[in-house]
C-alpha cells in the first residue's frame, strides 16, 4: 500500500470531514465513553483556516483519503471552525511554538504510518518557517503516536465544551531542523 501526501484545498473539505467523523467515532473507542465521544465533537474537527493558510495536508491511497492533518502559525492550539477560544493571531517563530492541528486517520488506515507521514511534513514545514518547537493538544487515542514521534506531555486537561469532560494532553517537541528536509 502506498501513500501520497499533498496540500489540502477547500474542494477537499467534504472528504476531510468524512474522515474526521469516522476517526472521532471509531478511534476514540477504548479511550472515551460514548458520551465523551459525542462531547468531543464540539471541540474536534477541521479548522478551515489551516486549509486557507496552506498548512493542511491530505494523505491518499489509491484515490481514497487515508488521513489528514496540519500545522499552524496561528495561536489557536486546537478545535474546529466552531470551537470556542479561537485566536488567529500569528505566532512569532523566535518565541512561540508552531501548532500541530486536526490530525485524523481513516480507521481503515490506522497504524500504517499515515499520522507519522503528516507529522513529518508538518515538522519540516514549520522548521522551514523558523519555528524550533511544536505544540499540540492530543486526544488519549492520539497520545501514543505523538509520544512515539518524540512529543512529551506538558499538561493534562479536560474540555467539557460539548457537555461531558473530555480528557486531553498538551504535548510539546523540539524541532530537529537537520532531520527535516522540506519536500
Amino acid at each position: 500500500m502506498t501513500f501520497d501526501i499533498r496540500q489540502a484545498g477547500l474542494a477537499d473539505v467534504p472528504a476531510l470531514r468524512t474522515v474526521m467523523d469516522a476517526a472521532i467515532g471509531q478511534l476514540q473507542r477504548g479511550f472515551l465513553t460514548e458520551t465523551q465521544i459525542a462531547s468531543s465533537r464540539a471541540v474536534m474537527g477541521l479548522d478551515t483556516q489551516l486549509v486557507e493558510d496552506g498548512t493542511y495536508y491530505l494523505v491518499e491511497s489509491e484515490g481514497r483519503v487515508a488521513g489528514c492533518g496540519g500545522w499552524s502559525r496561528r495561536a489557536t492550539l486546537y478545535g474546529g471552525d466552531t470551537a470556542p477560544g479561537r485566536n488567529a493571531r500569528l505566532l512569532d517563530p523566535a518565541v512561540d511554538a508552531a501548532r500541530v492541528r486536526a490530525m485524523y486517520t481513516d480507521p481503515a488506515f490506522a497504524r500504517r504510518g499515515v499520522g507519522r507521514m503528516v507529522l513529518a511534513r508538518c515538522e519540516a514545514a514549520a522548521a522551514a518557517e523558523g519555528f524550533t518547537r511544536l505544540e499540540l493538544m492530543a486526544t488519549l487515542a492520539g497520545q501514543p503516536l505523538y509520544t512515539a514521534y518524540g512529543f512529551e506531555p506538558v499538561e493534562y486537561v479536560e474540555d467539557a465544551t460539548g457537555g461531558a469532560p473530555v480528557p486531553l494532553v498538551k504535548m510539546a517537541k523540539r524541532i530537529e531542523p537537520a532531520a527535516c528536509p522540506v519536500g
